[in-house]
């Protein structure tokens, strides 16, 4: 058992560190390995929420007390999050989330050539816009709860893309996803209820450890560095998604 619980908090860490950082890739770096091990979807997209609750609290406190928050673009991004991804939690338990990849990813893909477009201007965004920014909340958290993950990449992508500074951007987004998170896990526990519990444990321990070097990350990186980070990184996502989507139809 202490040696899943090492490995685990290994994982943990490194997709914390990321996460905390770009403000994504916990959920999905974390969901992608357990699936790897044979777990099904919906128990592992519970495990990870389960941990992700108290990895969200660290991570969401270090960037509050550094000052990567903006409070508006906060609640308007929590509130409808929070239904989205209780709707999309209990969606995972009956419909397959395999049937949202496809289009999930191509839209992240070109968020990733927009973010890149944006990065390599002279000039770098400012403040945080806050128009659709609800309905981005609800979509985005719906899809994390249906797929084990998604939240950060659709959300920081979006925000980024559309101008918002990627501090603020990755902040905001990181303070949201601990209510969005305890939103998913309470619709979990209530239908197919938490088991592996090292996985667990193993997982919250090393994100809880990472979070404060995370939020420092993203404080004292320059901005366009951020973007470009974000941007590699939505990329990736999109492509290796796209990648595992289409791998069934090619034969």
């Amino acid at each position: 058992m202490w040696d899943e619980i090492a490995l685990f908090a290994a994982i943990g860490f490194g997709a914390q560190l990321v996460d905390g950082a770009l403000g994504m890739a916990y959920g999905v770096t974390a969901t992608s390995v357990l699936l790897s091990f044979g777990v099904a979807p919906a128990t592992a997209s519970a495990s990870v929420h389960a941990a992700e609750i108290f990895t969200t609290a660290a991570s969401g406190l270090s960037h509050w007390r550094i000052g990567n928050v903006a409070k508006p673009l906060l609640w308007r991004l929590a509130l409808p999050g929070m239904a989205g991804g209780a709707l999309g939690a209990y969606v995972a338990t009956s419909v397959p989330a395999a049937l949202l990849r496809p289009a999930v990813s191509l839209y992240l893909l070109a968020m990733g050539i927009v973010i890149l477009a944006r990065a390599l201007r002279a000039r770098v965004p400012g403040e945080p816009p806050l128009r659709r920014v609800p309905f981005l909340g609800l979509v985005g958290g719906f899809l994390d709860g249906a797929g084990g993950g998604g939240w950060g990449p659709l959300v920081t992508s979006s925000l980024v893309g559309s101008g918002t500074h990627p501090r603020f951007a990755i902040g905001s987004v990181s303070v949201a996803e601990f209510f969005v998170t305890a939103a998913i896990s309470g619709t979990f526990l209530a239908t197919i209820g938490l088991e592996l519990w090292p996985i667990i444990a193993g997982l919250l321990l090393g994100g809880v450890i990472a979070a404060p070097l995370a939020a420092w990350v993203a404080r004292h990186v320059p901005a366009r560095t951020l973007m470009l980070l974000v941007a590699g990184l939505v990329i990736l996502l999109s492509l290796r998604g796209l990648a595992a989507a289409l791998a069934p139809l090619l034969g």
